[in-house]
């Protein structure tokens, strides 16, 4: 029954002492638990593993890309083309379905592959005790109860509560987005801790970076803090992209209105006593021409092509929607530590009580110097004191810095890291330091002397130095003395160290102190005998700095009316020094909420609360996720960002998920529609702009598209009704909906983005995808080519032409007069001639080649006999190119009338 007990204190286990975690686990704190048992419990309580997911099965899968009702209308129109034997236009609209189909299919796979790669990072080795023998078994195997050894290197292969530890580290910044290792001890915690500051827990999945120790198995599989994200990522919701949703809205009423329409006209041409089957054939070819057969085709290939463009600037786009989607964003969600960071300690100040200096450079990267107050280079051979302090950052030190793949890399602790390039930049190389001052002895790092001391040799001086870096107040208190202008010892200031520590930390910088002591026997390296004895050097001021073009990338943002949230695990000064810095919470005045206090806050306060603040520190995966779907909730559009295990519920239910391809781990990269291959915040700026881009793209060649649609339909309707023939038969229509949606509307979608892009807030998302206006420009369209095809059909009628001759005249009005719109498409509310006639040359190439197409189907035997055309005479060309300049002088009054009451309504406003 000890584990059922457990089971009900999954999340309490950092507050009991060592003892009661013991007992209530049925274990032993030296011998671990007996085979036998541990077979048991393993039979149990299942393997130590995340559970798998049906997903709904492939079949499911597959019949959810079919659920959307113009593809509905496209199916019925397949069979019924099929019944009334009109096959090519029946495998036409069916290679359009399946296509579409594919697409989506492929598009939901990533959400298993998200659970998969969870799945993978338990798959480790342990080393437990068992029956008081030390042993390795698979991870997998690991039951609660089980006494676990921990090493540095190893990663945790499952929830443990520490028992002993020797100067343990961890790295828990996939899981809680501290960016520094953590200390561990054993000691018993308040009940009402939060997992990044349970100190006497280590999580399965995070790593040991140095020391090691052992710890009792309290929650393995999906009772762990990695099967709770993993329950998150399964239980998130995928949400429709604003394209996808704007879409289906779009779908539906365009469904109902080719509906109407083709009632209507069955209708009519039965109360007219037409003959039913042929009244039926014309209200299919009513339905055929209303579809936008090629609207689908439209969307992918517009879509695909404003992803090779984010490729271009560094951006990996899994899924195609999502490029639109960061197009409409209202809010983005940015992790800090390797996104709008560069996830590399790096030491900015070193204080002495002789001078203030600044270390610049970031990063790893040993390119910087060390400059006084007056911004010039120091030698370090001026300041005792800075030579001091820098030597004992480098010597003093178990790191190692090194280039690997082109970029400069630390092995070890990132602070210690950070200690040895500001070593560098002074003029001290490490490799040098370690020649000069070789180290006899070293007293290691923990939790309880806050400091770590180490021995050396002066070959210069031919003498002992003892070298230490640690927590100010603890260092501070072990000194007596301070390096004086001239190198002699001083009486220590304390208080002003003190005052200089706390206004750096103020800063959000993490800062660490630095001591030394001659001596003159090695027995002298003593733990007790340090107290009190030293001589304080220095301190050395670092933070993870923030990414050069973050801040610049940010302020777009805000330009473009888009907000930008820091959501992070790390501490709330350290948030607010980054936020301030990088100009996301203004002045650094604003709201930071920690998760202690989020888990505070009412529902009914929640909403309001999340979208007033900019900063959030020390959140959980499961705070994270509640305050994407608050603000998803409060109708905006949320983009957010993340590398590590615990961004990746988050990263699912954003309406776009945006994953560090450096830093990330695969469970963030497979939840996340796209990836920064440079994981820089910069890229998702330029993703926003690119976005907006495509967006208007599809606008514009939906705009352009629909009046066909809607003319096609009416041109059908009338002729039932005035009980005369087909102006368009069917076939024809499906020539010039297939042919120019390909060789004239997809032009549109290598339109270069308009000037300004970015300097307009984002789109309502609750607006609709064609907008009033635009609408009325559709029905003004459409309303001329109904008004000219008629005319000419019957002009060329009364004139003496047969009906092959006066549908064929009809067939190229259709052509020109959208040849002519899609000029005027180009922009929705500027003049062609404003944005330059060749800046788009594919538009050129489009258009020849369907002139090529219309010279074929008009004037070549074999196509005249496939779509029952007829060479046309001269003097209807002209009529034909008449109407298309008609419909520019239309469109271009159109759009410098509403500019003017746009100006006048400004005025007014």
């Amino acid at each position: 029954m000890a584990t059922e007990a457990a089971e009900s204190t999954r999340d309490a286990h950092h507050g009991m002492s060592i003892h009661e975690v013991v007992t209530l686990l049925g274990t032993d704190s030296d011998a671990g638990l007996p085979a036998a048992e541990a077979a048991d419990r393993l039979r149990r309580y299942g393997d130590n593993t995340l559970p798998t997911s049906t997903g709904g099965g492939t079949v499911r899968r597959v019949l959810r890309q079919f659920h959307n009702p113009l593809i509905y209308v496209l199916i019925a129109a397949t069979v019924v083309t099929a019944v009334l034997r009109e096959y090519p236009d029946a495998a036409v609209i069916l290679a359009v379905v399946l296509t579409n189909a594919g697409i989506g299919f492929v598009q939901e796979s990533r959400a298993e592959a998200a659970l998969d790669s969870l799945r993978r990072m338990v798959r480790t080795e342990a080393r437990v005790v068992r029956d008081d023998k030390r042993r390795t078994v698979p991870s997998a195997d690991l039951v609660p109860g089980d006494l676990v050894a921990l090493e540095a290197g190893d990663k945790v292969p499952a929830d443990l509560r520490l028992i002993r530890v020797t100067e343990l580290r961890v790295d828990e910044s996939a899981l809680t987005g501290e960016s520094a290792p953590v200390n561990k001890d054993e000691a018993e915690l308040p009940e009402v801790t939060a997992v990044a500051d349970r100190r006497n827990m280590v999580y399965s999945g995070t790593f040991v970076t140095t020391g090691g120790g052992a710890g009792i198995a309290v929650a393995t599989g999906a009772q762990t803090e990695l099967g709770q994200i993993h329950r998150l990522v399964g239980s998130a919701e995928v949400l429709a992209t604003p394209l996808t949703r704007k879409l289906a809205r779009f779908s539906k009423a365009l469904t109902v209105v080719i509906l109407l329409l083709a009632a209507v006209t069955f209708g009519i041409g039965l109360v007219r006593g037409q003959d039913a089957t042929d009244t039926f054939t014309a209200a299919v070819a009513l339905a055929v021409g209303a579809i936008p057969e090629g609207l689908p085709a439209a969307v992918t290939i517009t879509l695909a092509i404003g992803v090779t463009r984010m490729a271009r600037r560094r951006a990996v786009v899994r899924r195609l929607p999502a490029i639109e989607t960061l197009g409409s964003t209202t809010v983005i969600c940015s992790d800090k530590t390797g996104t709008l960071t560069e996830n590399q300690m790096t030491v900015k100040i070193v204080w002495t009580t002789t001078g203030r200096f600044e270390v610049t450079g970031s990063g790893y990267a040993p390119d910087g110097e060390v400059r006084d107050n007056a911004g010039e280079e120091v030698a370090i051979a001026a300041s005792p004191a800075l030579r001091w302090s820098l030597l004992a950052g480098a010597a003093c030190n178990d790191a190692r810095i090194h280039q690997a793949d082109g970029t400069w890399q630390v092995a070890g602790d990132p602070t210690e890291g950070a200690m040895l390039v500001a070593a560098s930049k002074g003029g001290l190389d490490p490799e040098s330091v370690g020649e000069t001052h070789p180290r006899r002895a070293t007293i290691p790092f923990s939790s309880e002397r806050q400091y770590m001391a180490t021995l050396h040799d002066q070959r210069d001086a031919n003498e002992l130095v003892v070298l230490v870096k640690g927590g100010v107040e603890r260092v501070v208190s072990m000194c007596h003395q301070q390096v004086g202008a001239d190198g002699s010892g001083q009486a220590l200031d304390t208080s002003a160290v003190l005052v200089a520590a706390e206004e750096l930390a103020a800063q959000g910088l993490r800062v660490l102190a630095t001591a030394m002591r001659p001596v003159t026997e090695p027995a002298e390296f003593d733990e007790q005998a340090l107290p009190g004895t030293l001589v304080f050097t220095g301190l050395q001021a670092m933070l993870d700095p923030p990414r050069p073009a973050a801040a610049p990338a940010v302020r777009a943002c805000h330009t473009a009316g888009i907000a930008v949230k820091m959501i992070t695990g790390d501490h709330a000064t350290t948030a607010r020094a980054i936020a301030r810095r990088l100009g996301i919470a203004g002045d650094g005045s604003g709201r930071i909420l920690s998760g202690s206090e989020l888990a505070e806050l009412p529902g009914a306060e929640l909403a309001d609360t999340v979208d007033q603040t900019d900063v959030f520190a020390r959140v959980s995966p499961e705070q994270k996720l509640r305050l994407i779907e608050s603000l998803q909730h409060r109708g905006h559009v949320v983009a957010v960002t993340g590398d590590g295990v615990n961004d990746a519920p988050a990263l699912r239910q954003a309406d776009i998920g945006v994953a560090m391809a450096r830093t990330g781990t695969e469970v963030a990269k497979e939840a996340a529609d796209m990836v920064l291959t440079d994981d820089d915040f910069a890229t998702i700026e330029a993703a926003v702009e690119e976005g907006r881009g495509v967006f208007d793209n599809l606008t514009k060649f939906i705009v352009w598209t629909l009046p066909t649609n809607l003319g096609e339909g009416l041109v059908i309707l009338v002729a039932i009704a005035l009980g005369t023939a087909l102006p368009l038969l069917p076939t024809q229509i499906l020539w010039i909906n297939m042919t120019t949606a390909v060789l004239l509307g997809l032009m549109l979608a290598f339109e270069p983005k308009e000037s300004g892009i970015m300097d307009r807030p984002p789109r309502d998302p609750g607006q609709p995808l064609l907008t009033n206006m635009l609408i009325l420009r559709i029905l003004l369209v459409g309303g001329i080519l109904v008004t000219a095809t008629w005319w000419i059909f019957q002009w060329e009628l009364d004139h003496g032409a047969s009906t092959a001759e006066a549908r064929t005249a009809a067939l190229n009005l259709f052509v020109v007069v959208e040849v002519f719109y899609l000029f005027g498409c180009r922009s929705l509310t500027k003049s062609a001639w404003r944005i330059g006639l060749l800046s788009n040359r594919w538009i050129l190439l489009g258009i020849t080649l369907q002139a090529l197409g219309q010279a074929a189907i008009t004037y070549l035997p074999v196509m005249n006999r496939v779509f029952a055309t007829a060479p046309v005479r001269g003097s209807a060309w002209l009529y034909i190119v008449v109407a298309g300049l008609l419909t520019t002088l239309v469109v271009a009054a159109d759009k410098r009338l509403r500019q003017r009451i746009g100006r006048g309504a400004s005025g007014v406003a």
